[in-house]
């Protein structure tokens, strides 16, 4: 384990063991990577988070959060659990972090809803990434806010 991981705290929670603080801090994280780094205007704050069994994987280092990601409940997307704003501080960026995240969102995701497939909508550079961890792509190169896409699947 990288040493700057070593005091790295993991959290899965489902949306209503949420704090203030938990849910302030993963929205301000995702904020400045997507929508100020990124350059991409458009609304996060999109009402799935706190929908149905909506879980959220967050990895905090002191009261940093440095990493997150949200599970969506697959009883709302087509039976699929899905993987959405998988984000890394840009301070944690390059320590494997990104890998342990989905790491325990893959774990979640097999605790939670055993034996359901798994979907994520990957940036196109990233699709040998997640290949890694099994997933395939499953549709065709598209644009998200100015962005190319592709999705991908677990089974």
């Amino acid at each position: 384990m990288n040493p700057q991981q070593a005091s790295v705290i993991w959290q899965t929670k489902h949306h209503r063991e949420l704090s203030v603080t938990d849910l302030y801090a993963a929205l301000k994280l995702r904020s400045a990577v997507f929508v100020v780094e990124q350059n991409c205007i458009y609304t996060d704050i999109d009402g799935l988070d706190m929908q149905g069994d909506t879980t959220h994987v967050l990895a905090w280092q002191g009261d940093t959060l440095v990493a997150y990601l949200r599970l969506l409940d697959p009883e709302f997307n087509d039976a699929n659990v899905v993987i959405g704003r998988v984000v890394t501080d840009a301070s944690a960026r390059g320590t494997g972090l990104g890998h342990e995240l989905l790491a325990h969102a893959l774990d979640a995701c097999a605790k939670r809803w055993p034996e359901v497939p798994v979907y994520l909508s990957a940036q196109v550079h990233l699709q040998g990434y997640y290949g890694r961890y099994g997933f395939v792509a499953c549709s065709d190169v598209y644009l998200e806010d100015g962005i190319e896409h592709i999705g991908m699947r677990r089974d």
